[in-house]
């Protein structure tokens, strides 16, 4: 390749981390929050569709892409809340009600969402990042979302909550010692309910970015395992809101080569590329999933998990 052609792939990957790495990050990041509270939540997959089809709507209904993105954010709230209720109940397994949840959302968000394959609707606008180049191919690479500088502050300051706050105290209290926290006088349920909640707010944001800006429309496949490929995502970045930024674009780089390798006229491997973010999924569980032993950084109630 020529060099001319070196840089269009490298602004290429650049730009398309930036923009497949914002529903990671979202998603990650409400998924961190979660299971910080000692609650792990498999239904972010539902979470994640069912806020991109009420993120879509919102926007197509009001002709605001800001309501639409509210919207998103609500709904994956309601259904995060549902899982925190259900969880809550005794002989109640987090797991078996996350895939539940999953399939409920997904479900609900096919059957509501079909009249909305058709139109389009108001998008997210776009930072113009690349003013400062004078190549096309950099200027249109850094069109970067406007949510993605929510979320790099919503990263530091679940970061700063986590290590700062009674708030965030409280929450790694309930995530490492349920017991702990109940002599303390603290409710346990309610503060996973409110921790599960926030984290299906903030990963609805994510569904929100899928279908208001990239790819930017509705669609039963828009998701393509993206909420459940976030929960390895947070073991890999050890559940720190932090490492979830650069997990988030790690992943978002990944699944853009293969995007990038065509934009540059290389046709080979396209679709062999496009596996990239599941086969480190892969990887991830692999290496930290050993039986007999707790990652790093692991909240303590999650290894009884019920």
């Amino acid at each position: 390749m020529t060099a001319d052609q070196w840089i269009a792939l490298v602004a290429a990957i650049v730009g398309g981390a930036l923009r497949v790495g914002v529903p990671f990050l979202f998603v990650s990041l409400g998924e961190c929050l979660t299971e910080k509270s000692g609650r792990i939540n498999l239904g972010l997959e539902g979470v994640l569709v069912l806020s991109a089809m009420a993120a879509f709507g919102g926007a197509y209904l009001t002709g605001s892409p800001w309501l639409g993105v509210l919207a998103g954010g609500t709904a994956g709230a309601l259904l995060a809340t549902l899982h925190g209720v259900l969880c809550s109940l005794p002989r109640v397994n987090d797991v078996a009600t996350g895939i539940a949840l999953m399939l409920l959302g997904t479900g609900l968000a096919f059957y509501l969402g079909k009249p909305l394959i058709q139109p389009q609707a108001p998008q997210i606008p776009a930072l113009a990042l690349g003013g400062w180049s004078d190549l096309p191919v950099v200027q249109s690479a850094l069109q970067v979302n406007a949510l993605l500088p929510l979320g790099v502050v919503l990263a530091v300051l679940l970061w700063w909550a986590f290590a700062r706050t009674r708030w965030g105290l409280l929450v790694r209290l309930a995530g490492d010692s349920a017991n702990a926290t109940r002599a303390l006088g603290y409710s346990v349920p309610g503060i996973r309910i409110a921790a599960t909640a926030a984290g299906g707010f903030i990963a609805g944001l994510g569904g929100a970015s899928l279908t208001l800006f990239y790819p930017g429309s509705w669609n039963e496949g828009i998701s393509s395992g993206q909420g459940l490929i976030a929960v390895a995502l947070v073991i890999f970045a050890r559940w720190s809101p932090l490492r979830c930024l650069v997990a988030a674009l790690l992943f978002g780089g990944a699944g853009a080569i293969g995007p990038a390798l065509q934009s540059v006229g290389v046709g080979w491997g396209y679709h062999l590329f496009n596996t990239v973010p599941y086969v480190l999924t892969l990887l991830i569980l692999v290496v930290t999933c050993k039986p007999g032993s707790v990652a790093t950084g692991s909240p303590g109630e999650l290894s009884s998990s019920k």
